[in-house]
């Protein structure tokens, strides 16, 4: 395995932070990411007669359509502004990082959309925070349904996994590598 470093210079005067935006977009989908588990938690610990239940799962659904859409401002907003450059890191970290971003991006995607496959599968409408509901625009079939639950409890799981490394990433350049990569994602501190 290659210990080669790779070194990327921020453009002149660059901080080398994202973007407030970027910041804002990125905790903002931790939040609602958090949210829906939790939703999804107590929606499947709910016994299926339970009142509260039909409330749970249109929040959980709609969470889910929130990220959905978050995600696809995410990635314009993405496109429109490069990550800043990291000072150094090893190659296997770069390629590490990109690959990881790119698969939370395509689960933050996949997640939403497959359960959305599941309600048009089963014929369900989707009540958006009750205020409107999400047009239908597959046909309720088993097969459409099948397509959903199948991505949607694969993905959970991949979800989970990718989250968990994230994390596990975010510690280990706060604790043991003190090297201010999560500085990048916090908001700059001004003052004393």
């Amino acid at each position: 395995m290659s210990t080669e470093v790779m070194i990327v210079a921020a453009p002149r005067g660059a901080s080398g932070r994202y973007t407030a935006m970027a910041q804002w977009l990125h905790w903002v989908s931790a939040a609602l990411m958090l949210a829906v588990l939790v939703l999804a938690w107590v929606m499947e610990s709910l016994p299926n007669g339970d009142a509260s239940r039909p409330t749970m799962v249109m929040l959980h659904k709609s969470v889910g359509l929130t990220i959905l859409g978050l995600t696809a401002v995410r990635l314009i907003w993405r496109a429109i502004h490069p990550p800043p450059a990291v000072a150094r890191w090893a190659a296997w970290e770069a390629v590490a990082a990109k690959a990881s971003h790119w698969l939370l991006y395509l689960l933050l995607l996949a997640m939403p959309l497959s359960g959305y496959l599941m309600s048009a599968g089963r014929g369900r409408a989707i009540p958006y925070f009750g205020l409107f509901e999400v047009p239908l625009l597959t046909p309720a079939t088993d097969a459409i349904w099948r397509i959903g639950a199948t991505v949607h409890a694969v993905g959970h799981w991949a979800l989970y996994a990718l989250v968990a490394l994230h994390i596990a990433a975010a510690v280990w350049h706060v604790a043991i590598r003190r090297d201010g990569t999560l500085d990048r994602m916090l908001p700059e501190q001004t003052g004393p």
